[in-house]
Protein backbone atom coordinates (compact mmCIF):
# COMPACT_ATOMS: atom_id res chain seq x y z
CA UNK A 1 0.00 0.00 0.00
CA UNK A 2 2.80 2.57 0.48
CA UNK A 3 3.89 1.52 -2.80
CA UNK A 4 0.67 2.41 -4.18
CA UNK A 5 0.97 5.46 -2.30
CA UNK A 6 4.69 6.75 -3.14
CA UNK A 7 3.45 6.24 -6.88
CA UNK A 8 0.35 8.23 -6.21
CA UNK A 9 2.11 10.91 -5.42
CA UNK A 10 4.93 10.95 -8.43
CA UNK A 11 4.30 13.32 -11.07
CA UNK A 12 5.04 11.43 -13.38
CA UNK A 13 1.80 9.46 -12.97
CA UNK A 14 -0.80 9.53 -15.51
CA UNK A 15 -4.71 9.61 -15.26
CA UNK A 16 -5.32 6.18 -16.01
CA UNK A 17 -2.26 5.04 -13.47
CA UNK A 18 -3.53 7.57 -10.91
CA UNK A 19 -7.15 5.92 -10.85
CA UNK A 20 -6.20 1.95 -10.88
CA UNK A 21 -3.54 3.14 -8.02
CA UNK A 22 -6.80 4.88 -6.18
CA UNK A 23 -8.44 1.87 -6.84
CA UNK A 24 -5.66 -0.89 -5.33
CA UNK A 25 -5.52 2.11 -1.88
CA UNK A 26 -9.10 1.56 -1.51
CA UNK A 27 -9.03 -1.95 -1.83
CA UNK A 28 -6.35 -2.00 0.60
CA UNK A 29 -8.49 0.03 3.20
CA UNK A 30 -11.58 -2.38 2.57
CA UNK A 31 -9.62 -5.16 3.23
CA UNK A 32 -8.11 -4.15 6.48
CA UNK A 33 -11.84 -2.96 7.62
CA UNK A 34 -13.35 -6.17 6.81
CA UNK A 35 -10.49 -8.30 8.87
CA UNK A 36 -10.20 -5.95 11.71
CA UNK A 37 -12.65 -7.83 13.82
CA UNK A 38 -10.94 -10.87 12.84
CA UNK A 39 -7.66 -10.14 13.64
CA UNK A 40 -7.32 -10.95 17.32
CA UNK A 41 -8.89 -13.69 19.07
CA UNK A 42 -10.33 -13.67 21.88
CA UNK A 43 -12.09 -16.14 24.55
CA UNK A 44 -13.76 -16.54 27.86
CA UNK A 45 -14.07 -18.65 30.63
CA UNK A 46 -17.58 -18.37 33.14
CA UNK A 47 -18.55 -20.18 35.93
CA UNK A 48 -21.62 -21.41 35.06
CA UNK A 49 -23.03 -21.69 38.48
CA UNK A 50 -21.96 -18.16 40.09
CA UNK A 51 -21.23 -16.06 37.12
CA UNK A 52 -18.06 -15.40 38.23
CA UNK A 53 -15.02 -14.82 35.03
CA UNK A 54 -12.67 -17.43 35.64
CA UNK A 55 -10.30 -16.67 32.40
CA UNK A 56 -11.01 -13.58 29.85
CA UNK A 57 -8.59 -12.06 27.26
CA UNK A 58 -10.50 -9.28 24.91
CA UNK A 59 -13.82 -10.71 26.26
CA UNK A 60 -15.52 -7.72 24.97
CA UNK A 61 -13.95 -6.81 21.51
CA UNK A 62 -16.25 -7.61 18.79
CA UNK A 63 -16.20 -10.00 17.02
CA UNK A 64 -18.09 -11.42 14.15
CA UNK A 65 -20.27 -14.55 15.43
CA UNK A 66 -20.99 -16.50 12.27
CA UNK A 67 -23.20 -19.93 12.91
CA UNK A 68 -23.08 -18.89 16.63
CA UNK A 69 -25.98 -17.04 15.69
CA UNK A 70 -28.22 -20.11 15.85
CA UNK A 71 -27.82 -19.95 19.38
CA UNK A 72 -30.11 -17.06 19.66
CA UNK A 73 -32.36 -18.65 16.45
CA UNK A 74 -32.83 -21.55 18.54
CA UNK A 75 -33.35 -19.14 22.20
CA UNK A 76 -36.02 -17.66 20.24
CA UNK A 77 -37.54 -21.38 18.83
CA UNK A 78 -37.33 -22.35 22.75
CA UNK A 79 -39.32 -19.43 23.57
CA UNK A 80 -41.84 -20.37 21.59
CA UNK A 81 -42.58 -23.77 22.09
CA UNK A 82 -42.03 -23.54 26.23
CA UNK A 83 -45.18 -20.75 25.50
CA UNK A 84 -47.44 -22.97 23.08
CA UNK A 85 -47.12 -21.01 20.26
CA UNK A 86 -45.68 -23.95 18.79
CA UNK A 87 -45.10 -27.55 18.90
CA UNK A 88 -42.03 -29.71 17.82
CA UNK A 89 -44.12 -30.93 15.56
CA UNK A 90 -45.26 -27.40 13.83
CA UNK A 91 -44.47 -27.35 10.02
CA UNK A 92 -41.86 -25.00 9.15
CA UNK A 93 -42.48 -23.75 5.49
CA UNK A 94 -39.69 -23.26 3.47
CA UNK A 95 -40.13 -20.02 1.03
CA UNK A 96 -37.48 -19.54 -2.10
CA UNK A 97 -35.34 -17.39 0.04
CA UNK A 98 -34.48 -19.94 2.82
CA UNK A 99 -34.48 -22.94 0.13
CA UNK A 100 -32.34 -21.05 -1.76
CA UNK A 101 -29.61 -20.20 0.86
CA UNK A 102 -26.22 -21.51 0.33
CA UNK A 103 -24.39 -24.45 2.42
CA UNK A 104 -24.68 -26.20 5.29
CA UNK A 105 -27.94 -26.48 4.26
CA UNK A 106 -30.94 -29.60 4.78
CA UNK A 107 -31.58 -29.09 1.36
CA UNK A 108 -35.61 -28.38 1.41
CA UNK A 109 -36.96 -27.01 -1.40
CA UNK A 110 -39.18 -24.13 -1.80
CA UNK A 111 -42.71 -24.97 -0.60
CA UNK A 112 -41.54 -27.94 1.03
CA UNK A 113 -41.68 -27.92 4.89
CA UNK A 114 -40.01 -29.79 7.82
CA UNK A 115 -40.80 -30.31 11.76
CA UNK A 116 -39.73 -28.19 14.45
CA UNK A 117 -37.79 -30.70 15.92
CA UNK A 118 -36.18 -31.58 12.13
CA UNK A 119 -35.26 -28.02 12.04
CA UNK A 120 -33.61 -27.75 15.24
CA UNK A 121 -31.63 -31.34 15.01
CA UNK A 122 -30.50 -29.92 11.47
CA UNK A 123 -28.98 -26.50 12.98
CA UNK A 124 -27.68 -28.02 16.33
CA UNK A 125 -25.99 -30.92 14.09
CA UNK A 126 -25.31 -29.80 10.69
CA UNK A 127 -25.28 -25.98 11.23
CA UNK A 128 -27.78 -25.24 8.64
CA UNK A 129 -28.76 -22.29 6.94
CA UNK A 130 -32.04 -23.15 5.30
CA UNK A 131 -33.62 -24.26 8.45
CA UNK A 132 -32.48 -21.09 10.71
CA UNK A 133 -33.84 -18.88 7.85
CA UNK A 134 -37.08 -20.65 7.62
CA UNK A 135 -38.16 -20.68 11.35
CA UNK A 136 -37.44 -16.96 11.39
CA UNK A 137 -39.52 -16.91 8.90
CA UNK A 138 -42.26 -18.56 10.82
CA UNK A 139 -41.52 -16.84 13.89
CA UNK A 140 -40.92 -13.22 13.08
CA UNK A 141 -42.99 -13.36 9.37
CA UNK A 142 -39.79 -12.28 7.42
CA UNK A 143 -36.04 -12.81 8.63
CA UNK A 144 -35.46 -8.48 9.21
CA UNK A 145 -37.87 -8.80 11.61
CA UNK A 146 -37.00 -11.69 13.05
CA UNK A 147 -33.36 -10.64 13.55
CA UNK A 148 -34.65 -7.43 14.87
CA UNK A 149 -36.48 -9.60 17.71
CA UNK A 150 -33.32 -11.44 17.99
CA UNK A 151 -31.97 -8.37 18.66
CA UNK A 152 -34.10 -7.38 21.14
CA UNK A 153 -33.76 -10.15 23.23
CA UNK A 154 -29.99 -10.11 23.20
CA UNK A 155 -30.48 -6.80 24.91
CA UNK A 156 -33.13 -8.10 27.66
CA UNK A 157 -30.47 -10.83 27.88
CA UNK A 158 -27.78 -8.09 29.08
CA UNK A 159 -25.77 -8.73 25.63
CA UNK A 160 -25.24 -5.16 25.16
CA UNK A 161 -22.49 -5.95 22.16
CA UNK A 162 -24.78 -7.75 19.83
CA UNK A 163 -26.44 -7.08 16.81
CA UNK A 164 -28.27 -9.55 14.41
CA UNK A 165 -28.80 -9.65 11.01
CA UNK A 166 -29.96 -12.55 9.72
CA UNK A 167 -31.26 -16.08 11.27
CA UNK A 168 -28.31 -18.09 10.14
CA UNK A 169 -25.07 -15.78 10.82
CA UNK A 170 -24.02 -16.21 7.08
CA UNK A 171 -21.70 -13.30 6.82
CA UNK A 172 -23.01 -9.22 7.31
CA UNK A 173 -20.57 -6.33 7.91
CA UNK A 174 -23.64 -5.46 10.44
CA UNK A 175 -23.87 -8.58 12.50
CA UNK A 176 -21.37 -8.91 15.37
CA UNK A 177 -21.15 -10.16 19.03
CA UNK A 178 -18.60 -10.61 21.92
CA UNK A 179 -17.16 -13.70 23.43
CA UNK A 180 -18.38 -12.01 26.50
CA UNK A 181 -22.32 -11.69 25.20
CA UNK A 182 -22.04 -15.50 23.52
CA UNK A 183 -21.04 -16.80 26.96
CA UNK A 184 -24.11 -15.10 28.75
CA UNK A 185 -26.57 -16.75 25.84
CA UNK A 186 -24.90 -20.03 26.57
CA UNK A 187 -25.75 -20.00 30.05
CA UNK A 188 -28.98 -18.75 29.20
CA UNK A 189 -30.00 -21.44 26.77
CA UNK A 190 -29.67 -24.13 29.71
CA UNK A 191 -30.96 -22.09 32.60
CA UNK A 192 -34.07 -20.75 31.07
CA UNK A 193 -35.15 -23.59 28.80
CA UNK A 194 -33.64 -26.82 30.40
CA UNK A 195 -36.27 -28.89 28.87
CA UNK A 196 -34.95 -28.71 25.10
CA UNK A 197 -31.26 -28.19 26.27
CA UNK A 198 -31.37 -31.85 25.44
CA UNK A 199 -30.77 -31.12 21.89
CA UNK A 200 -27.41 -29.76 21.94
CA UNK A 201 -25.40 -33.04 22.50
CA UNK A 202 -27.12 -34.46 20.06
CA UNK A 203 -24.54 -35.90 17.80
CA UNK A 204 -26.19 -37.25 14.93
CA UNK A 205 -29.63 -37.91 13.82
CA UNK A 206 -31.80 -39.76 10.89
CA UNK A 207 -33.57 -37.55 8.37
CA UNK A 208 -35.39 -39.89 6.81
CA UNK A 209 -32.22 -42.80 5.23
CA UNK A 210 -29.98 -40.18 6.01
CA UNK A 211 -27.90 -39.97 8.90
CA UNK A 212 -26.24 -36.07 9.02
CA UNK A 213 -23.56 -36.05 11.70
CA UNK A 214 -22.73 -33.37 14.17
CA UNK A 215 -19.79 -30.88 13.61
CA UNK A 216 -18.76 -30.63 17.78
CA UNK A 217 -15.25 -32.43 18.21
CA UNK A 218 -15.28 -31.75 21.46
CA UNK A 219 -18.69 -33.53 22.54
CA UNK A 220 -17.19 -37.76 23.49
CA UNK A 221 -13.26 -36.28 23.00
CA UNK A 222 -13.64 -33.96 26.21
CA UNK A 223 -14.82 -35.50 29.29
CA UNK A 224 -18.26 -33.35 30.78
CA UNK A 225 -18.83 -31.34 27.20
CA UNK A 226 -22.98 -31.34 26.69
CA UNK A 227 -23.08 -29.45 23.63
CA UNK A 228 -23.60 -25.96 22.23
CA UNK A 229 -21.98 -24.43 18.77
CA UNK A 230 -19.26 -24.03 15.83
CA UNK A 231 -18.90 -21.51 13.63
CA UNK A 232 -16.74 -20.27 10.37
CA UNK A 233 -16.18 -17.53 8.21
CA UNK A 234 -13.42 -16.12 6.33
CA UNK A 235 -14.16 -12.49 8.49
CA UNK A 236 -15.04 -14.35 12.13
CA UNK A 237 -12.37 -16.95 11.98
CA UNK A 238 -12.91 -20.68 14.00
CA UNK A 239 -15.52 -19.90 16.85
CA UNK A 240 -16.88 -22.34 19.41
CA UNK A 241 -19.11 -22.06 22.33
CA UNK A 242 -18.82 -25.08 24.89
CA UNK A 243 -20.90 -26.22 27.91
CA UNK A 244 -19.25 -28.32 30.35
CA UNK A 245 -20.35 -30.11 33.41
CA UNK A 246 -18.43 -32.57 35.90
CA UNK A 247 -19.64 -33.57 38.86
CA UNK A 248 -20.89 -30.53 40.52
CA UNK A 249 -18.98 -27.99 38.49
CA UNK A 250 -20.00 -26.54 35.24
CA UNK A 251 -18.58 -24.14 32.93
CA UNK A 252 -19.30 -22.09 29.68
CA UNK A 253 -16.23 -21.24 27.70
CA UNK A 254 -16.04 -19.07 24.23
CA UNK A 255 -13.08 -19.06 21.81
CA UNK A 256 -13.91 -16.92 19.05
CA UNK A 257 -11.11 -15.52 15.98
CA UNK A 258 -9.42 -19.55 15.71
CA UNK A 259 -7.29 -19.96 13.18
CA UNK A 260 -8.13 -23.32 12.24
CA UNK A 261 -10.81 -26.01 13.50
CA UNK A 262 -8.28 -27.90 15.45
CA UNK A 263 -6.38 -24.95 16.91
CA UNK A 264 -9.67 -23.30 18.67
CA UNK A 265 -10.45 -26.97 19.59
CA UNK A 266 -7.19 -27.60 21.11
CA UNK A 267 -7.46 -23.70 23.00
CA UNK A 268 -11.27 -24.70 24.07
CA UNK A 269 -9.57 -28.10 25.49
CA UNK A 270 -6.87 -26.39 27.44
CA UNK A 271 -9.11 -24.00 29.17
CA UNK A 272 -11.37 -26.45 29.99
CA UNK A 273 -8.86 -28.53 31.95
CA UNK A 274 -7.18 -25.87 33.34
CA UNK A 275 -10.21 -23.82 34.50
CA UNK A 276 -12.70 -26.63 35.46
CA UNK A 277 -10.78 -27.43 38.77
CA UNK A 278 -11.23 -23.81 39.69
CA UNK A 279 -15.13 -23.37 39.03
CA UNK A 280 -16.80 -23.31 42.16
CA UNK A 281 -18.79 -26.44 43.61
CA UNK A 282 -21.21 -24.78 46.05
CA UNK A 283 -23.05 -22.42 43.55
CA UNK A 284 -26.06 -22.97 41.72
CA UNK A 285 -29.17 -21.11 44.75
CA UNK A 286 -29.95 -19.13 41.90
CA UNK A 287 -29.74 -18.61 38.24
CA UNK A 288 -26.83 -17.01 36.91
CA UNK A 289 -28.23 -15.15 32.92
CA UNK A 290 -30.66 -13.01 33.20
CA UNK A 291 -33.78 -13.35 32.29
CA UNK A 292 -34.87 -12.65 28.71
CA UNK A 293 -38.71 -11.50 29.70
CA UNK A 294 -41.88 -10.92 27.58
CA UNK A 295 -41.21 -7.70 25.88
CA UNK A 296 -38.34 -7.19 23.79
CA UNK A 297 -39.31 -3.73 22.16
CA UNK A 298 -38.78 -1.48 25.06
CA UNK A 299 -35.14 -3.27 25.53
CA UNK A 300 -34.57 -2.56 21.92
CA UNK A 301 -35.70 0.65 21.75
CA UNK A 302 -33.45 2.12 24.35
CA UNK A 303 -30.72 0.32 23.07
CA UNK A 304 -27.34 2.81 22.78
CA UNK A 305 -24.89 0.35 20.95
CA UNK A 306 -21.29 0.24 21.99
CA UNK A 307 -18.83 2.66 20.35
CA UNK A 308 -15.88 1.19 20.79
CA UNK A 309 -14.38 -2.24 22.84
CA UNK A 310 -15.37 -2.05 26.66
CA UNK A 311 -12.97 -2.85 29.12
CA UNK A 312 -13.30 -7.12 29.91
CA UNK A 313 -15.32 -7.13 33.32
CA UNK A 314 -13.24 -8.45 36.47
CA UNK A 315 -16.58 -10.67 37.93
CA UNK A 316 -19.53 -11.44 37.19
CA UNK A 317 -20.41 -11.08 33.48
CA UNK A 318 -24.57 -12.48 33.93
CA UNK A 319 -27.05 -10.18 36.15
CA UNK A 320 -28.41 -12.52 38.75
CA UNK A 321 -32.25 -12.47 37.90
CA UNK A 322 -34.11 -14.88 35.89
CA UNK A 323 -32.76 -16.72 33.55
CA UNK A 324 -29.37 -22.50 28.41
CA UNK A 325 -25.99 -23.61 25.75
CA UNK A 326 -25.84 -25.85 22.25
CA UNK A 327 -23.28 -27.94 19.81
CA UNK A 328 -21.88 -27.74 16.18
CA UNK A 329 -18.42 -28.71 14.81
CA UNK A 330 -14.29 -28.06 14.57
CA UNK A 331 -13.42 -28.32 11.12
CA UNK A 332 -17.14 -28.75 9.87
CA UNK A 333 -19.31 -28.06 6.94
CA UNK A 334 -19.93 -25.12 8.41
CA UNK A 335 -16.51 -23.91 9.26
CA UNK A 336 -15.21 -24.66 5.66
CA UNK A 337 -12.92 -21.40 4.53
CA UNK A 338 -15.03 -19.84 2.45
CA UNK A 339 -17.62 -16.13 3.64
CA UNK A 340 -20.67 -17.98 2.53
CA UNK A 341 -20.00 -21.09 4.71
CA UNK A 342 -19.44 -23.40 1.35
CA UNK A 343 -20.13 -26.71 2.34
CA UNK A 344 -17.59 -29.60 2.22
CA UNK A 345 -17.83 -32.87 2.99
CA UNK A 346 -17.98 -32.99 7.03
CA UNK A 347 -14.48 -34.73 8.21
CA UNK A 348 -14.25 -37.62 10.46
CA UNK A 349 -17.65 -37.61 11.16
CA UNK A 350 -18.72 -37.79 15.22
CA UNK A 351 -18.99 -41.40 16.91
CA UNK A 352 -23.06 -42.33 16.28
CA UNK A 353 -24.09 -41.64 19.79
CA UNK A 354 -27.42 -40.42 20.56
CA UNK A 355 -28.60 -40.89 16.96
CA UNK A 356 -32.55 -40.05 17.51
CA UNK A 357 -34.68 -40.87 14.63
CA UNK A 358 -37.59 -38.15 13.41
CA UNK A 359 -40.05 -37.66 11.40
CA UNK A 360 -38.79 -35.81 8.49
CA UNK A 361 -40.86 -36.38 5.42
CA UNK A 362 -41.54 -33.45 3.19
CA UNK A 363 -44.96 -31.48 2.92
CA UNK A 364 -46.67 -28.90 1.64
CA UNK A 365 -47.02 -26.59 4.25
CA UNK A 366 -50.73 -24.94 4.56
CA UNK A 367 -50.12 -21.37 3.69
CA UNK A 368 -52.17 -19.87 6.38
CA UNK A 369 -49.35 -21.59 9.09
CA UNK A 370 -46.66 -19.12 8.53
CA UNK A 371 -49.00 -16.42 9.15
CA UNK A 372 -50.41 -18.23 12.64
CA UNK A 373 -47.16 -18.70 13.89
CA UNK A 374 -46.03 -14.91 13.19
CA UNK A 375 -49.31 -13.45 15.05
CA UNK A 376 -49.03 -16.45 17.85
CA UNK A 377 -45.54 -15.27 18.72
CA UNK A 378 -46.54 -11.21 18.62
CA UNK A 379 -44.96 -9.80 22.15
CA UNK A 380 -47.00 -7.56 23.96
CA UNK A 381 -46.51 -4.45 21.90
CA UNK A 382 -46.19 -0.56 23.51
CA UNK A 383 -46.05 2.18 21.33
CA UNK A 384 -42.57 2.42 19.50
CA UNK A 385 -40.64 3.18 16.17
CA UNK A 386 -42.08 0.85 13.61
CA UNK A 387 -38.18 0.44 12.79
CA UNK A 388 -38.21 -1.94 15.71
CA UNK A 389 -41.52 -3.58 16.13
CA UNK A 390 -41.40 -7.20 14.94
CA UNK A 391 -45.21 -7.34 15.41
CA UNK A 392 -47.24 -4.69 13.50
CA UNK A 393 -45.33 -5.48 10.59
CA UNK A 394 -46.54 -9.47 10.68
CA UNK A 395 -49.42 -10.43 8.51
CA UNK A 396 -52.33 -12.38 10.04
CA UNK A 397 -54.19 -15.68 9.08
CA UNK A 398 -56.62 -15.43 6.13
CA UNK A 399 -59.74 -17.29 6.23
CA UNK A 400 -62.11 -17.94 9.52
CA UNK A 401 -61.40 -17.33 13.24
CA UNK A 402 -62.80 -17.20 16.46
CA UNK A 403 -62.59 -14.01 18.00
CA UNK A 404 -62.70 -14.34 22.30
CA UNK A 405 -62.05 -10.77 23.37
CA UNK A 406 -60.48 -7.42 22.53
CA UNK A 407 -58.19 -5.46 25.00
CA UNK A 408 -56.97 -1.61 24.87
CA UNK A 409 -53.31 -3.64 26.02
CA UNK A 410 -52.03 -6.39 24.00
CA UNK A 411 -50.63 -7.84 27.11
CA UNK A 412 -54.39 -8.50 28.34
CA UNK A 413 -55.39 -9.65 24.66
CA UNK A 414 -52.73 -12.49 24.78
CA UNK A 415 -53.12 -13.68 27.89
CA UNK A 416 -56.83 -14.05 27.15
CA UNK A 417 -55.48 -16.17 24.50
CA UNK A 418 -53.38 -18.46 26.98
CA UNK A 419 -56.23 -18.64 29.40
CA UNK A 420 -58.65 -19.92 27.06
CA UNK A 421 -56.09 -22.25 24.89
CA UNK A 422 -55.49 -23.82 28.34
CA UNK A 423 -59.33 -24.09 29.11
CA UNK A 424 -60.23 -25.88 25.62
CA UNK A 425 -56.93 -27.37 25.06
CA UNK A 426 -59.00 -30.03 22.43
CA UNK A 427 -61.63 -27.49 20.98
CA UNK A 428 -58.33 -25.59 19.50
CA UNK A 429 -55.95 -28.09 19.54
CA UNK A 430 -55.39 -27.19 15.84
CA UNK A 431 -56.49 -23.42 16.18
CA UNK A 432 -53.49 -20.63 16.41
CA UNK A 433 -53.57 -17.53 18.71
CA UNK A 434 -53.00 -14.30 17.32
CA UNK A 435 -53.67 -10.42 18.40
CA UNK A 436 -54.95 -8.23 15.50
CA UNK A 437 -54.31 -4.24 16.48
CA UNK A 438 -57.19 -1.42 15.08
CA UNK A 439 -58.38 1.86 16.20
CA UNK A 440 -61.42 3.29 17.90
CA UNK A 441 -61.55 6.88 18.89
CA UNK A 442 -58.25 7.21 18.17
CA UNK A 443 -57.01 4.81 20.28
CA UNK A 444 -55.40 1.57 19.68
CA UNK A 445 -57.40 -2.16 20.77
CA UNK A 446 -56.17 -5.72 20.30
CA UNK A 447 -58.82 -8.24 19.46
CA UNK A 448 -57.64 -11.69 20.99
CA UNK A 449 -58.65 -14.31 17.84
CA UNK A 450 -57.90 -18.13 17.03
CA UNK A 451 -57.26 -18.95 13.64
CA UNK A 452 -56.63 -21.65 11.22
CA UNK A 453 -60.44 -22.72 10.80
CA UNK A 454 -60.58 -24.69 7.32
CA UNK A 455 -64.87 -22.95 6.85
CA UNK A 456 -67.68 -20.92 8.18
CA UNK A 457 -68.75 -24.03 9.75
CA UNK A 458 -65.74 -25.10 11.80
CA UNK A 459 -65.18 -21.80 13.06
CA UNK A 460 -68.76 -21.45 14.20
CA UNK A 461 -68.69 -25.05 15.64
CA UNK A 462 -65.40 -24.54 17.77
CA UNK A 463 -67.01 -21.18 18.92
CA UNK A 464 -70.33 -23.13 19.80
CA UNK A 465 -68.39 -25.51 21.59
CA UNK A 466 -66.58 -22.78 23.32
CA UNK A 467 -69.80 -21.41 24.42
CA UNK A 468 -70.45 -24.46 26.27
CA UNK A 469 -67.32 -23.98 28.73
CA UNK A 470 -68.83 -20.53 29.50
CA UNK A 471 -66.27 -18.77 27.35
CA UNK A 472 -67.63 -15.99 25.13
CA UNK A 473 -66.79 -15.92 21.46
CA UNK A 474 -67.82 -15.37 17.91
CA UNK A 475 -66.91 -16.62 14.09
CA UNK A 476 -65.45 -13.76 12.39
CA UNK A 477 -63.65 -14.17 8.60
CA UNK A 478 -60.51 -12.55 7.79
Amino acid sequence: MRQALSVFGSKSASPLKTIMILALAMSFVVADAASSMAARSSAIVVDAKTGKVLYSSDANGRRYPASLTKMMTLYLTFEAMAKGRISKNTPVPFSAKAAAEPPTKLGVKAGGAVSVETAILSMVTKSANDSATALGELLGGSESNFARMMTAKARQLGMDGTVFRNANGLPDPGQFTTAHDMAMLGIALREHYPQYYGYFSQRSFLYGRQRINGHNRLLGRIKGVDGIKTGYTRASGFNLVSSVSDGNRRLVAVVMGGTSGRSRDNQMAGLINAYMPRASTRGGGGLIAKAGGDNPIKALANVLLPKHDAPTPDDKPMVEDDAVASNDDPTSADEQPADEQTVAAVEEPAPVVKTRKVKTVIVTAPKVETAQMVAAYAEPTPASPPAVDPVNTASVPSGWAVQVASSPKQSEAQAFLDKTARQAPKILASASGFTVAFDKDGETYYRARFGGFGSKDAAWNACNALKKKKITCYAVQQ
